[in-house]
């Protein structure tokens, strides 16, 4: 498959390549080691993708590559409308990338390091410095901003490593394990930041091991394990963000009147562990919704029914639960 076909097939899914990530079939090996052994991806403008599988699954290997640091050995990538091999140029001053660990030069300032990646962009000097002290605001670095990195600590590093990934402003955005180091007020902003930036229409790929993070802010999954894109297994009601469906945790005053109301309603539901129905007293359940508008159609109704709801929320740990079947998997 040429790059043109892979164009025209996502388009065809309603993928927008000019602003996105496609890749097909795409391998690569170390040696005797298979790092990749073909993935198929697809992550669309103005969503956050999540990237999940056990170590040694390929993330990296992956992010490597559509970062243009890794030639695949075969396969087919789009990343902004680039081929990352040859349009390497062009594909990188589209993309934004933050590694799992930034480096930095200890004697230069956060400002200077900054500098010196806007510079390397060619970016204009009078807007690129005003971008720079943008950035340097949004990841609260500004009080540091004219101090050595030496004297950064790892979060701070690591947010600055997100200014970096950011100062060309991209449309497309790969961030390996961003929220490493970061201490809780950073993880919740890194959250808002990203949410912020899918939502002005860019291209967010985000790998992490801290699933409930992810869940919070993506929209799309995508599941690696031994190097080849896979499907969770989806029977315990297993979902993952984008797919449509949502799982909400339900819980009331008395759980036998919601499970009653709910299969009055036709509502599909199940424990949320293993339990023998109470005849009296408060409880949850988890319940299937179509998306936010189904959520909001359950609440009405069932307060309208008389059922004595006391909370309805997300359900986490939907990606956790698709991890472990990978985990299974590869035992």
């Amino acid at each position: 498959m040429t790059t043109q076909d892979a164009a025209a097939e996502a388009a065809g899914s309603g993928t927008t390549t000019d602003d996105g990530i496609v890749v097909r079939g795409v391998t690569r090996a170390f040696g005797a080691v298979q790092a990749l052994a073909g993935v198929d991806l697809e992550a669309r403008p103005g969503a956050v993708t999540a990237l999940v599988g056990p170590n040694g699954s390929g993330k990296t290997t992956l992010l490597l590559v559509l970062a243009g640091l890794l030639t695949p050995d075969g396969g087919e990538v789009s990343v902004a409308g680039h081929d990352p091999v040859t349009a390497g140029p062009a594909a990188r001053a589209r993309t934004g990338w933050m590694p799992d660990a930034f480096g930095t030069w200890d004697s230069l300032t956060a400002r200077e390091v900054l500098t010196t990646f806007a510079d390397a962009y060619r970016l204009d000097r009078a807007p690129s410095r005003r971008r720079i002290d943008e950035l340097l605001a949004t990841v609260h670095l500004t009080e540091y901003a004219d101090r050595p990195a030496s004297v950064l600590s790892r979060g701070q590093k690591q947010r600055l490593g997100l200014a970096r990934a950011l100062v060309h402003d991209p449309q497309v955005l790969l961030l390996d394990e961003p929220a490493s180091g970061l201490d809780p007020r950073s993880r919740v902003d890194l959250r808002q930041l990203l949410r912020r930036l899918a939502d002005e229409g860019r291209t967010v790929l985000v790998s992490s091991h801290v699933l409930t993070e992810l869940e919070e802010m993506s929209d799309d999954a995508v599941f690696l394990s031994r190097g080849r894109t896979v499907v969770p297994d989806t029977s315990h009601g297993v979902t993952s963000p984008g797919d449509g469906r949502r799982t909400f945790h339900v819980r009331a005053l008395s759980l036998p009147a919601l499970t009653a109301w709910l299969d009055a309603a036709g509502a599909a539901w199940r424990p949320d562990e293993p339990w023998t129905a109470p005849t009296t007293g408060p409880g949850g359940v988890l319940v299937e919704v179509n998306g936010d508008e189904g959520a909001a159609a359950l609440i009405r109704d069932a307060v309208a029914g008389g059922v004595p709801l006391v909370s309805a929320a997300p359900a986490a740990g939907a990606l956790e639960r698709a991890y472990l079947t990978l985990e299974e998997e590869r035992r």
